[in-house]
């Protein structure tokens, strides 16, 4: 089979994916082997091509927004970025499965879907529809799923104001999850294109600030020195997530200024599998409109590229040929 593999991480512009042949994987006890129809581009991919999230593992697959079909059975199934936990520890025991010391992670510590077949537990796959077209499917098992943790950890009061930091593939479907809950959202982000597509979405404004005090907001975009900008911009009681894993370096907070008045500030760890059901219960009854960019598999490194220069108008998705 076809995969590509994070040859030697650096920036994007030096190419560090390599398209290889490999021979297709064996699934081991419990798992699923499942032939890729399309994989989303996260920009967790990109942080792993790039270096700035540590490989586990060398040469690895990146990839986990993947839609494909079981060998054997043809059943539709995603393959999302929670690949296994323990379900012992304390953490694991109490519903928090996401916090697992033991847990893995696809496209880190195993293979992804960056590749014409993967290799998946059986218990940590999700079973999709087969008859919705399998590049809406793959940005809702992160970016989707991840967006869906994020509004649930900012705690956004019923008709609250919701200021979204960065508007690419998961901000663009939580402002759609937001909005049909009746928040009003406003969009924060430097690109003409996103704020564009963030109107069009339903936000109340899309710019280089909110016009009002924010009761709640999420940053998606890695970058560090919007949490201080963020946490200013929270009315009395607010509270802001960090959607990612990665983050540059944060500035100093000034406590007056960016967390009195009982301001909060929370980080988002990966998901639960228990959100990933509810997201995607609630997206297949009530589809969201997924804003794509489509490219061949054999494209993947120029992907990450676009997304690296912010040339992504919502969600890039890998489709095989």
């Amino acid at each position: 089979m076809r995969a590509w593999v994070v040859a030697e991480p650096g920036p994007m512009a030096t190419r560090p994916l390599e398209l290889v042949e490999r021979d297709v994987p064996e699934p081991g006890p419990g798992e699923v082997l499942v032939r890729v129809e399309a994989c989303g581009v996260c920009r967790t991919d990109l942080h792993l091509a790039e270096g700035d999230l540590l490989p586990r593992r060398p040469r690895t697959t990146p990839g986990h927004q993947v839609v494909g079909r079981v060998e054997g059975t043809g059943e539709r199934v995603g393959v999302a970025w929670l690949r296994s936990t323990c379900g012992a520890c304390r953490y694991c025991l109490r519903g928090m499965e996401n916090l697992c010391p033991s847990s893995a992670y696809t496209g880190w510590d195993a293979d992804g879907g960056y590749a014409e077949y993967l290799t998946a537990p059986r218990d940590y796959v999700y079973p999709l529809p087969g008859d919705v077209p399998a590049e809406r499917l793959a940005p809702l098992l992160c970016a989707g799923i991840i967006g869906y943790r994020a509004l649930l950890r900012c705690d956004l009061p019923p008709g609250g104001r919701l200021g979204i930091y960065g508007f690419g593939a998961s901000a663009h479907l939580t402002a759609q999850a937001a909005i049909a809950r009746g928040a009003v959202v406003h969009a924060v982000t430097r690109s003409a294109a996103s704020r564009a597509l963030a109107l069009e979405l339903g936000a109340a404004s899309a710019g280089d600030e909110p016009p009002e005090p924010l009761d709640a907001a999420i940053l998606f975009a890695p970058v560090g020195t919007l949490v201080p900008v963020a946490l200013e911009a929270l009315d009395r009681g607010g509270t802001l997530a960090i959607a990612g894993i990665h983050l540059t370096d944060v500035p100093v907070l000034n406590y007056d200024r960016h967390l009195f008045q009982e301001r909060t500030l929370r980080s988002v760890t990966a998901n639960t599998r228990a959100d990933g059901r509810a997201y995607l219960e609630l997206a297949l009854a009530h589809p969201p409109r997924v804003a794509t960019s489509l490219h061949p598999f054999a494209e993947a490194a120029q992907a990450l590229t676009d997304l690296a220069n912010d040339q992504v108008r919502g969600a890039a998705v890998l489709v095989m040929e």
